[in-house]
């Protein structure tokens, strides 16, 4: 028996983590290509803290509370619902909706559990795979020994990246803040941990040969440093801009390298495109944890009551790998 009630996470207002507070709500209403999760975990990602300073609507229809991945239980299936049952363990990638007790998700937007990966973990898995699956490697041709540089390394994004990297034959150089982080993302698969406080990570790369594919979530001055870095008929891939998106640019190297730079934002991609992709990561991806060449990276785990707190560890960027919300 389902209760009516469930435990939620609001945002009283626009502003600093300080804004959010346990609220209560009526359980989702299901869609017919939907399933309803018991939540286990969700994962704290970049987009919730800009969403909570007010920067970040959600799109027509979707979940105003935040959350964007998820593990749990299903407990409730759409009519026109066939591949999940009642019982069945699943992450997800969610439009919203997953600092709660109970989320309504698209059906093909859940993926089973990996092996070797707990219930917990595994709300740290969807947002992170789907983004650097999507935009680095599905439907690309990957070149084996190609060098992919990765900003933010020791975060979810880069310890993804690191990891999926590794994994498909790449040379992985990453930048870190400090000598912690830079060993760490070493041990996770990276080649070169760049110490961005200490070394320039142009001059690093471009002695390597120059980067065949570059992911950055800082933006500012990184953005023609990177096109600086970067091989000719390279990809840069732009995820955020931590700091900052307006940038005074030359844009003639990358006419002249022939350079593709691009980025997008998951949220608001089709759930034709999500489905996609939630297929291809099953095929070609959760294997690897099966084998366990991949491995969660859960950096630690708050309960609802905590959300200020989980919030502000990772404005401060004091975390490695992901960090997860728990209603129980």
């Amino acid at each position: 028996m389902l209760p009516a009630k469930m435990k939620t996470i609001e945002i009283r207002e626009f502003g600093k983590a300080d804004v959010l507070e346990v609220g209560t709500r009526d359980l989702p209403e299901l869609r017919d290509s939907e399933v309803l999760v018991r939540i286990f975990a969700a994962g704290v990602n970049g987009p919730d803290l800009v969403q909570r300073r007010g920067h970040y609507p959600p799109p027509k229809g979707a979940s105003d509370l935040l959350g964007l991945e998820i593990s749990g239980e299903v407990v409730a299936v759409g009519k026109n619902v066939s591949n999940w049952s009642a019982g069945d363990h699943v992450c997800a990638l969610t439009n919203g909706g997953g600092y709660a007790e109970y989320v309504a998700v698209e059906a093909t937007h859940c993926l089973p559990i990996p092996a070797h990966i707990t219930d917990i973990d595994a709300a740290g898995l969807c947002e992170t795979y789907f983004t650097v699956w999507s935009n680095l490697f599905f439907n690309q041709n990957i070149t084996k020994n190609d060098l992919l540089l990765v900003h933010g390394g020791a975060g979810g994004i880069g310890t993804t990246a690191i990891q999926l990297g590794k994994n498909l034959g790449m040379r992985v150089f990453t930048t870190c803040g400090n000598e912690e982080n830079c060993r760490y993302v070493e041990e996770l698969g990276a080649e070169r941990s760049i110490n961005y406080k200490q070394e320039d990570f142009v001059d690093v790369v471009r002695e390597a040969g120059g980067a065949n594919l570059i992911l950055d979530i800082i933006g500012g001055d990184y953005i023609a440093r990177n096109i600086k870095a970067a091989s000719a008929d390279a990809r840069i891939i732009q995820l955020a801009f931590n700091a900052g998106s307006k940038v005074e640019l030359n844009m003639m190297p990358i006419m002249l390298k022939r350079l593709t730079y691009t980025g997008s934002t998951l949220r608001s991609r089709p759930e034709t495109f999500k489905s996609a992709v939630a297929s291809d990561l099953v095929k070609n991806v959760w294997p690897m944890f099966e084998q366990k060449k991949l491995i969660a990276q859960t950096h630690k785990v708050f309960t609802f009551e905590q959300a200020s707190d989980a919030h502000s560890m990772m404005e401060a960027a004091q975390h490695r790998g992901k960090i997860l919300l728990s209603p129980n």
